[in-house]
Order: structure tokens, then C-alpha cells, then sequence
């Protein structure tokens, strides 16, 4: 079977890098890229189109995070809201206390998604590291 039949990696490694943080007692943030197609954020915090978000269960309500995205409610500066974000958009996932985590790589599931769904001009693959990678 060639990788392009295979569902994607990432959101099997993404719950595994959350469990992996809330079990060593950290918190979860993750880097969204909010040009992908579906992603739900409050548009006054996103920066160069990217967002980072806290996802630590003391943060979040109503968690879910399928194979196509995860979801949940939080407040931004007192207002509640809900956050969707597709794991298309999911750029990396670390602990906000020592950065360590993973930034994940393009996939072609996800490349043939975004073409189809959205007419944004692709990202730059050269962006800066914010966190130190698990090797």
C-alpha cells in the first residue's frame, strides 16, 4: 500500500505526544496554522497565521480530538468560545514549561485536503523552530 492510501500520521502521534505531556505533569500547547481550511479561532490572536493554543484539561472544555480535529470551548480574555482545528492545521505539539515536543511534517493526505479545500498560496516550509524536537 503506498503512504498516499494510509490515513496520517499525525493524529495518532499528536494524542501520543499529548498523553505523553499530561502524564509528565506539563502543558500541552500546539501551533495552529489558521490559513488551513476549517480552523476555528478568535481572529484577534492570530499572529503571522499562526495561533498557539493551551489544550491542558484544566484550560479547555469539552475536549475531542478525532482523526479530522479536535474541538473544544475556552475563554479568550474572559469571552468564551469554541475552538475547532482539523489536524491539517496542527503544525507541532510541546510542553510550555521546557518546549520539548514534535513539529510535524507536511503529509500528502493533508496536501491533497488543502488543495481541494482551500485557495490559500501554500506556507512556507522554512519556518522558525519555537520548540526543542524529541529525537
Amino acid at each position: 500500500m503506498e503512504l498516499e492510501q494510509m490515513t496520517p500520521r499525525r493524529p495518532y502521534l499528536f494524542r501520543a505526544f499529548y498523553d505523553w505531556i499530561l502524564d509528565n505533569d506539563l502543558t500541552p500547547y500546539i501551533v495552529v496554522n489558521t490559513s488551513v481550511y476549517g480552523v476555528l479561532v478568535p481572529q484577534e490572536f492570530i499572529q503571522n497565521n499562526q495561533i498557539v493554543l493551551n489544550i491542558a484539561p484544566q484550560s479547555v472544555g469539552q475536549y475531542l480530538a478525532t482523526n479530522e480535529q479536535i474541538e473544544f470551548n475556552a475563554r479568550f480574555s474572559g469571552i468564551p468560545q469554541h475552538i475547532v482545528v482539523p489536524m491539517a492545521a496542527i503544525e507541532a505539539i510541546y510542553a510550555r514549561e521546557n518546549g520539548v515536543g514534535m513539529g510535524f511534517e507536511d503529509e500528502p493526505q493533508y496536501s491533497i485536503q488543502s488543495e481541494s479545500l482551500s485557495s490559500q498560496p501554500e506556507q512556507s516550509k522554512s519556518k522558525p523552530n519555537p520548540f526543542r524536537v524529541v529525537k
